[in-house]
């Protein structure tokens, strides 16, 4: 009645000849946010609300049998009022936000069988009452922000199904009361931050069970046998825990067992014996464990489709018998201590698709059947002894796309049709004994894009046909034997980005139009027999930073063109040049790149020695500069020692601007082995030095006696204040920066990591503190990235970036006991060594999360940037782990877009939600970044992709840091290792990890 008086009084045009349940369900269109007019065509002037979308009715009673509001962009709490429709038997608010906390009286639907309130708002604890509904089968409460432990009353659920709370922030242990619902056919409660707890050995009573996905619940001890019972069992997923022991036996009684994911594990032992009897495995992932012994010969006839055992010290031969399973077409072994030769009939009776042995110990030939079904597509076995020829049949493998055999001992010539394959884009061959000539067939290689072929005995002539290869972005043939002139063609190439032939015997001129390698980032022609001038063309190579021509028989003048370069790397020594070196280059500190040129002059001492015309008026001339000089620079030293010691003065008097140092009161705390001492660093804190400031002190550059540069971060007590008898009392601000100070020791003084700032010591005294750290030239990715210099970061060089951030980021939170949180990452907190190589660093807000990871840990005031801040972290000052994978994510972002993480131009909206949004209105070439060549389009966007994921609004949707890094590695290597398909939404784990892009070669 209150409503119907509610409606009478609100809204006068209501018409009451809506039925009683279109007025309840009207009544929760009044009480939900539907911003984008989902439920707008639900209209009171119905007779019923059958004929309303996402309402479904029984077509006899017409009575209301399920509302499905999946992906409506919906919010508000949870509407109670559905449970007065008595014939409801399904609710599904999936993906939208409804929030607050799931009432108690959701027991009021007593004809539920199906909910689903999966990727919502809703927290506070599972309510204690859902068991109560007699009929439920089908319960998904998967990505919301439940916390607590899973209620008791859940071990009395009659009829339930699947059981489904991943991705939440449930704690206590997993609970072995589940044990008791013998109706259960799925349960998935990965992704919650349990306590640490045994898998329950009650779990063996659930004989109906077909999933049971446990990944990453902070599982312990070993796997109880009790699985051995479960035979209807498909998937199990143990991976991400801490389990120790043995596969137990029993496991291998599971004949209906499809997938078994043990990996990221500490499990011993061997692979059980019997696992013959699964025979329906496809997929078993056993990598990152401390397996040992030899693969079961069952286990080898079973129809695997994918076989990984990364990582687990695995010693012994492989079974030839692994050759003939009929349906083997992935088989991933890298990274063990495998030995012996390859089964000669591996790939004979199976489709063999991908196959990776990297990094073992195998020797022998590469089988002639690995492409006798013709679906191989990936040949990685890098890092092994394998010895023999390419074979033959490899010649007609039209479906490989990557082949990777570098750092064996192959030897012989490559057939021919081997060049032409039409689908790879990399072939690496690097470090074995292969001779003979490129063949002229490699026209046929349309997609190539990578070729390396290093360190072997390659000889003969680069064919014309090379510069056929359009695709072609590296070509790398140093250390070889080839001969003869570059062939004209190769300037076609123009998606060439690095050509790296030194140490061969090739001679004759450069070739002309070389300014067509608009791409070209490194160019190296060292150590041939090339002649003839340098091409003035190369100063128009807008993007090289790697030029060394040395050690050829160049000859003429250095074109002053190349001063339009940005060379990290210059070298034109050993040639026979002549003529004055270009103004730019005319330094000492580029002396060894001019050596061993009689003819060239400039302003280095050593050179222009082999001139004779006019020599002894020169050196007349040399004398008089070379005094002069000397007069100059005692006058200089003279005036600089006079200079410091007045300006000292004038910093210790009473009325002097500054404040002096005592040097006698200062405190060394030293975190490395040191070739200094506190005495130095403080001698060069002036003016001169300073490279930065910021809210707390300033940054300076101090170049020592050694030669070495560090950076030294200067912390005054800036909220000091003077108390009535003159004795100095703390503020608020001083509280601050001693916590800052104090969590930048901490932190940086234990941590030993190659992408975290390498902190040296710090030197402490009464109101002044000193921190030292490792100068990194390049300074701050923002400084960088939102400034002029913004072209030197093409994208090789963003990618790498944003991995060496990741890694530095992913040790933090996954390797450092108790984990930090850094709360303040941003680009300007990630710095550039002379490499570009990333650091991140300023952990002056750092936290040690003593709770477990993925529980949030509260604190007093925000800290962090504007733009970097996670939603909930603003909101609720409960801040781990996931708050700075969204920091992160806003800093991938910028490098795609190359925007700033707040700008006017995008009103209200930060870098994350403009970017959401162009995409959707515009699609994706609106965000990136026009500086970027488009021949990375297709990684960019993978890139991208992990951004957007990184900034979701929901942290339980944002991967870990460990994931993220695994996702990049994988797109940095051209990973297409296959991922696992899981149905009813469980996320995919990013892995595979392709040992072949491990190390510096890869």
């Amino acid at each position: 009645m209150l409503l119907f008086v509610f409606l009478l009084l609100f809204f006068p045009s209501f018409s009451f000849s809506l039925n009683q349940e279109g007025l309840y369900l009207y009544q929760l269109k009044l009480s939900l946010s539907d911003p984008d007019s989902n439920l707008a065509s639900w209209s009171d002037r119905d007779d019923n609300p059958c004929s309303w979308p996402r309402v479904n009715c029984d077509p006899t009673t017409r009575s209301v049998t399920s509302v499905d509001l999946s992906d409506s962009n919906l919010a508000g709490p949870f509407p109670s009022v559905l449970c007065r429709l008595r014939n409801l038997t399904s609710i599904s608010f999936y993906n939208n936000s409804i929030n607050d906390t799931l009432p108690l009286d959701i027991s009021s639907c007593q004809s539920l069988t199906h909910l689903d309130l999966a990727q919502n708002l809703l927290t506070g604890t599972l309510p204690a009452t859902l068991p109560e509904i007699p009929n439920l089968q089908y319960l998904d409460l998967t990505g919301n922000n439940f916390s607590g432990s899973i209620p008791p009353s859940y071990g009395r659920f009659q009829k339930l199904e699947v059981f489904s709370v991943v991705y939440n922030l449930l704690d206590g242990i997993v609970p072995p009361f589940l044990g008791n619902v013998s109706t259960l056919k799925m349960l998935n409660l990965s992704y919650n931050p349990f306590s640490p707890g045994r898998i329950p050995p009650e779990f063996g009573n659930l004989t109906d069970l077909e999933i049971l996905w446990m990944t990453e619940c902070n599982l312990v001890g070993e796997i109880p046998s009790s699985l051995g019972r479960l035979k209807k069992l498909t998937d199990l997923d143990l991976a991400i825990n801490d389990l120790v022991g043995g596969i137990p036996s029993s496991l291998a009684g599971l004949s209906s067992l499809v997938q078994l994911e043990l990996y990221n594990n500490s499990l011993t032992g061997e692979l059980p014996a019997g696992m013959g009897n699964m025979t329906a495995l496809r997929l078993l992932d056993a990598s990152m464990n401390r397996l040992t012994g030899s693969i079961p010969e069952d286990l080898c006839r079973l129809p695997l489709e994918s076989l990984n055992l990364y990582e687990n010290g695995f010693e012994g031969n492989l079974p030839a018998s692994i050759s003939f399973s009929p349906n083997l077409y992935e088989l991933r072994l890298f990274g063990n201590k495998l030995t012996g030769d390859l089964p000669q009939n591996l790939g004979k009776n199976s489709p063999l698709r991908w196959l990776d042995l990297s990094n073992n110990q195998f020797t022998g030939s590469l089988p002639a059947t690995l492409c006798e079904k013709g679906e191989l597509e990936e040949l990685l076995a890098i890092y092994n002894s394998l010895s023999g020829q390419i074979p033959a049949s490899l010649t007609q493998c039209r479906s490989l796309t990557r082949i990777r055999l570098g750092n064996n001992k192959l030897s012989g010539e490559i057939p021919a049709g081997f060049w032409g394959l039409p689908r790879v884009y990399l072939v690496d061959l690097v470090s074995n004994s292969f001779s003979g000539q490129i063949a002229k067939t490699i026209a046929s290689a349309t997609n190539l894009s990578m070729l390396i072929l290093d360190k072997n005995g390659f000889n003969g002539s680069i064919p014309e046909e090379i510069g056929w290869v359009g695709s072609l972005v590296e070509f790398s043939a140093s250390e070889n034997r080839f001969t003869g002139p570059l062939p004209g063609s190769v300037v076609n190439l123009k998606q060439l980005g690095t050509l790296d032939l030194h140490d061969n015997l090739l001679s004759g001129e450069l070739p002309a139009g070389i300014d067509s390698w608009k791409k070209l980032n490194e160019l190296n022609l060292a150590r041939n027999q090339f002649s003839g001038d340098i091409p003035d063309s190369i100063g128009k190579l807008s993007v090289l930073n790697y030029l060394d021509l040395s050690g050829n028989q160049l000859s003429g003048e250095i074109p002053s063109d190349l001063q339009n370069l940005k060379l990290n790397q210059l070298n034109f020594s050993n040639n026979k040049l002549s003529g004055e070196i270009p103004p730019l280059y005319a330094k000492e500190s580029y002396r060894n790149s001019f050596l061993g040129n009689p003819g060239l002059c400039g302003d280095i001492a050593g050179l222009c020695q082999g001139k004779h015309g006019g020599g002894r008026k020169t050196q007349d001339y040399a004398w008089l500069l070379r005094s002069m000089f000397i007069l100059a620079v005692v006058v200089f030293l003279v005036g600089v020692v006079w200079f410091y010691f007045k300006y000292k003065n004038i910093k210790s008097s009473p009325g002097g601007g500054g404040r002096s140092i005592d040097k006698s009161k200062w405190t060394l705390m030293s975190f490395h082995k040191l070739g200094f001492s506190e005495y130095e660093i403080l001698d060069a804190l002036d003016d001169d030095n300073v490279i930065g400031s910021g809210s707390s002190g300033r940054v300076y550059k101090v170049v020592l006696s050694n030669g070495e540069a560090v950076a030294v971060k200067k912390l005054w007590g800036g909220g000091a204040k003077k108390g009535i008898g003159g004795d100095v009392e703390k503020g608020e601000s001083d509280n601050k920066d001693d916590d800052g100070f104090d969590a930048e020791v901490k932190t940086l003084g234990k941590i030993r990591h190659k992408n975290i700032v390498k902190l040296w010591c710090c030197c402490v005294t009464r109101d002044c503190k000193l921190l030292v750290y490792e100068y990194m030239p390049n300074g701050s990715l923002g400084d960088l990235l939102h400034s002029s210099k913004r072209g030197l970061l093409d994208w090789p060089t963003r990618f790498r970036i944003i991995l060496d951030a990741a890694e530095g980021i992913s040790y933090l939170h996954h390797d450092c006991v108790p984990p930090i949180v850094h709360r303040d990452v941003k680009s300007n907190n990630i710095l550039l060594d002379s490499e570009f190589g990333a650091r991140v660093a300023d952990f002056g807000v750092a936290k040690v999360v003593d709770s477990p990871m993925g529980k949030p840990k509260s604190m007093s005031v925000i800290a962090g940037s504007c733009g970097y801040i996670a939603p909930e972290y603003a909101y609720t000052l409960r801040v781990n782990e996931k708050s700075d994978i969204y920091s992160f994510g806003v800093v991938v972002l910028e490098l795609v877009t190359g925007r700033l993480p707040v700008d006017p131009e995008f009103g209200e909206k930060d870098l994350a939600k403009w970017v959401r949004t162009t995409i959707d209105q515009k699609g994706v070439d609106q965000v990136l970044d026009s500086k970027l060549d488009s021949c990375f389009r297709e990684e960019i966007c993978r890139v991208l992709n992990i951004g957007i994921l990184c900034t979701s609004h929901l942290p339980i949707n944002r991967p870990s840091m460990r994931r993220i890094v695994k996702q990049l590695q994988e797109i940095g290597g051209e990973a297409q290792s296959k991922t696992t398909g899981k149905k009813d939404g469980k996320l995919t784990p990013y892995y595979y990890e392709d040992a072949s892009d491990q190390g510096s070669v890869a």
